[in-house]
């Protein structure tokens, strides 16, 4: 009886100490998923603030293309015009002939305004070209940060469901591993108590049967010696 009780102290004791132990990996897992519901608000955050960023940078880029290519016609327009005045002279004799009512004074305001207005739509189209690969290089890389973000969110909303898996899978296993191994414990106490019974009969037993060979050793010796006296007396009387 005292070896079963001590049993159940020490099972109860075990018992408890795992249950301290799942009560801390459920604290620490609540602690886990707290703190991965916190990472993926800030980068849910992080990732609107970037869209609306990368909207901005779009509809920037998507304006500079639209004034690039009406510059470009421009261009070529004007080009157009520069090769149809080279191949016909009449409309090239034309044009200097236009120049030639004009006095030398108009003449060099006319040729220092077209080349200030040639070095200014220059400066243009090379500043224009720089802003497009500029602007392009920040698009991509925004791009580039919001599907980083976008992934990292998504690793961790699996981990996060799958935390969530397991601490509600731990949630209902604890209950029917505790019954079971108080089922087992108490068969094992009670096979127990049966062996401790019958090794304290098997030791009786061999007491009984020792003490009982030493009794008939001495009897036989005592009627050994009364037949020796009973021979010694019958030869006197002869």
């Amino acid at each position: 009886m005292a070896q079963r009780t001590e049993y159940h102290k020490c099972d109860l004791t075990r018992l408890l100490a795992e249950l301290k132990e799942e009560n801390e990996m459920t604290s620490s897992i609540e602690q886990s998923v707290f703190d991965l519901q916190s990472t993926m608000c800030e980068l849910q955050k992080r990732l609107q603030s970037v869209d609306g960023e990368g909207n901005e940078w779009k509809t920037r880029y998507e304006t500079q293309l639209e004034l690039n290519g009406q510059l470009e016609r421009q261009i070529i327009v004007a080009r157009e015009k520069l090769e149809s005045m080279r191949g016909n002279p009449v409309d090239r004799l034309a044009s200097v002939r236009s120049y030639d009512d004009m006095s030398v004074e108009m003449l060099r305001q006319r040729l220092k305004f077209l080349s200030e207005e040639k070095s200014e739509l220059q400066r243009q189209l090379t500043a224009c070209h720089l802003q497009i690969q500029q602007e392009g290089k920040a698009f991509h890389k925004t791009n580039d940060e919001r599907r980083a973000y976008l992934s990292e969110i998504a690793n961790l909303s699996a981990a996060y469901e799958a935390q969530r898996r397991q601490r509600s899978t731990q949630q209902r296993k604890p209950p029917e591993s505790k019954q079971t191994r108080g089922r087992h414990s108490s068969r094992k106490a009670e096979a127990d108590s049966k062996k401790g019974t019958e090794g304290e009969e098997e030791g009786g037993r061999g007491q009984h049967l020792k003490g009982g060979g030493v009794g008939d050793s001495a009897a036989q010796r005592c009627q050994e010696t009364r037949l020796l006296k009973e021979s010694w007396l019958h030869s006197l009387n002869h």
